[in-house]
């Protein structure tokens, strides 16, 4: 596995605080040339340190105002493989984990408004075979989104 450096983790903390910052500001902060930072940015997707791009959206503003994380116990751990497939079938799930704890799963879903959740647990959820109970945790207020902070101060040697 190759490693990251000081110039990689520096280079990380700028684009995880502004994706579209052009390559040219990047190298102007970090102090090197634009063709050093596009072929660090490439090793590290190649890499999968930096998985995926795009733009975040807004939920609300396309009328999703109902952020709800629901705790889904199953008959037993093992149909997680089985139930995963149905969640990926209702587009309001935008997360699914598989869990420990009271849960097996945890799922992160986005409703228009109270009816709306109420219809995707009980019409759709809660009919998946091997989802035992849900029990509805709905987000008053996100007070906090940001990616893993990327240390500097670490030793440059150590593998990511």
């Amino acid at each position: 596995m190759e490693k990251i450096d000081k110039l990689d983790r520096q280079i990380l903390n700028i684009i995880s605080k502004n994706a579209r910052i052009p390559f040219k500001d990047v190298a102007e902060e970090c102090g090197v040339s634009r063709a050093a930072i596009h072929q660090r940015v490439q090793r590290m997707i190649d890499m999968d340190v930096i998985v995926g791009s795009g733009y975040h959206i807004n939920p609300k503003i396309l009328g999703f105002n109902t952020c709800t994380y629901i705790g889904v116990k199953l008959l037993k751990g093992s149909m997680y493989k089985d139930v995963v497939p149905e969640f990926e079938k209702i587009p309001e799930v935008v997360e699914c984990h598989f869990t420990t704890g009271p849960y097996t799963m945890l799922i992160k879903l986005y409703a228009r408004d109270n009816e709306h959740l109420m219809e995707l647990l009980n019409g759709q959820i809660q009919e998946i075979t091997g989802v035992s109970a849900t029990e509805t945790l709905i987000s008053l207020r996100q007070s906090v989104k940001r990616e893993i902070p990327i240390f500097e101060q670490l030793v440059s040697d150590e593998v990511v």
